[in-house]
């Protein structure tokens, strides 16, 4: 059995949005969505691309906080360059895993190198964390040797969690499962996967077949909790990106680059980023170049 408990036709189709990211970059987030806020711990995504960065500046995201949560960065095309209050400076390619700690606070940019590739396509996340740990110290991880599932019509490649007996090596704090899946023209495969989760789908390239629903880029399929497979079928080369997790119960309020509990934590972190010229010396090193930049983002206005 596919689904234990839930029909085909409760499956959820939900349309993403533009939205500009930097001055260069316009995203189509899918998560948070009006009708689905989360999928498991996941809270937000962003697929930007693909897009021809030929001549043009590419990903520009000067220096900005988070709060929270854990940014996950998976590049399908080109190369994006990671710099954050801890430390790090780091360039990730495509196959490759950023996840980045914001705990009590980070600050961090991605920019595309001066020298890149023509290509930029991937997907940006977010993962809440749950409340008994969000207030540890920062930290970032990278991870270019990441476990894969192949057969001659499809490859899997577990980010985050375990699949099929893949195990990957990041360090999340809930029980979550992130993979890409890439789909040879005319494949057929089904994946088990773990009832107690809920999860969904995003296409990232061509037109992918998932429990019956025909899905395209721009939008996410919502598949819900009590599935132990997961049926996919295409007739064009494509690929995919699975997501899934323990239902997040917690209460989160998200507002910009913060995801909190209450109104008054995401005042008091905006108005920690504005007020001072270092950035959230509170929350992260003030050392970092990253946080000292006359070009960092300013915080939107403060919620009503």
């Amino acid at each position: 059995m596919s689904i234990l408990g839930r029909r085909p036709d409760e499956l959820d189709l939900l349309e993403g949005r533009d939205v500009p990211l930097g001055r260069y970059t316009v995203v189509r987030r899918s998560l948070p969505n009006k009708t689905r806020r989360t999928v498991g711990a996941w809270c937000f995504l962003d697929h930007f691309g693909p897009e021809d960065v030929t001549g043009k500046p590419g990903m520009r995201v000067p220096p900005h906080p988070h709060i929270g949560l854990q940014t996950v960065s998976w590049l399908l095309g080109g190369e994006v360059r990671h710099r954050d209050s801890v430390g790090s400076d780091q360039v990730i390619y495509p196959g490759q895993l950023n996840i980045m700690t914001s705990g009590r606070g980070i600050a961090h940019s991605e920019n595309s190198p001066t020298s890149k590739p023509p290509l930029l396509h991937g997907l940006q996340l977010w993962v809440a964390l749950p409340d008994a740990v969000r207030g540890m110290p920062p930290a970032f991880q990278h991870l270019s040797d990441l476990p894969v599932i192949s057969d001659k019509s499809f490859h899997v490649t577990v980010a985050v969690g375990a699949l099929e007996g893949a195990v990957s090596p990041a360090t999340v704090h809930s029980e979550l499962l992130g993979a890409d899946v890439a789909l040879d023209a005319g494949a057929r495969t089904e994946l088990a996967v773990r009832p107690d989760f809920e999860h969904a789908v995003v296409v990232t390239e061509g037109t992918a077949r998932v429990e019956g629903v025909d899905v395209s880029p721009g939008s996410l399929l919502y598949l819900g909790e009590e599935r132990d497979r997961l049926r996919l079928e295409t007739d064009e080369r494509s690929r995919l990106f699975l997501l899934g997790g323990v239902p997040f119960t917690e209460d989160l309020v998200m507002w910009w680059n913060f995801v909190a509990r209450s109104h008054e934590e995401i005042v008091e972190a905006r108005e920690d980023w504005m007020a001072r010229p270092k950035g959230m010396a509170r929350t992260a090193s003030a050392s970092c170049r990253v946080v000292r930049s006359r070009c960092r983002l300013p915080a939107c206005p403060p919620p009503g």
